[in-house]
């Protein structure tokens, strides 16, 4: 099973649309994660459309719509794994901790916001996973996205794609 996460699109804000590489991954991709701030509907429409399965939450720059549409915290069981998505999950230290506390019962926690790639593994076996935005580096050398593919209920080949410079 082949994923795609990305998160912090901010779509028309940062970029006037998702970078053609990440688009070309969608049809590749069993499932898609966004970890909130769409900012547009538009975007949420376009993965909705184009994704065999979403599963996606809104973050803090997200108006009423796209809150009305999308949870907070959302949840999926793939291939034996359990999988969260969230936007926010603090301060960088103790992160680990803290997410492992607060979703004891998962083994991958898709998050974004601060828009730095992460990849980390708390003590307790939960797996954290930032893509970075695809739109907007802020502070990092590149815009990224992340790819990852789930074999007999493990999961493979996590690759921080970065994008080219605009």
């Amino acid at each position: 099973m082949r994923l795609l996460l990305m998160s912090d699109t901010h779509l028309p804000k940062r970029a006037k649309r998702l970078p053609e590489p990440l688009l070309a991954e969608l049809p590749r991709a069993d499932v898609v994660f966004h970890a909130g701030d769409w900012v547009d509907a538009a975007t949420l429409d376009l993965l909705e459309s184009r994704s065999r399965r979403l599963v996606a939450v809104h973050g803090n720059n997200d108006g009423p719509e796209l809150r009305a549409r999308l949870p907070e915290v959302a949840y999926a069981e793939l291939d034996g794994l359990r999988f969260g998505v969230v936007h926010e999950t603090g301060p960088a230290q103790g992160r680990e901790a803290r997410c492992a506390a607060r979703f004891p019962d998962l083994d991958v926690l898709v998050f974004g916001h601060s828009h730095i790639p992460w990849d980390t593994t708390a003590p307790t076996g939960l797996r954290l996973l930032n893509p970075g935005s695809p739109t907007d580096r802020r502070r990092q050398p590149h815009c990224t996205y992340l790819t990852a593919h789930l074999t007999g209920g493990t999961l493979t080949e996590v690759t921080l794609h970065r994008l080219p410079q605009r």
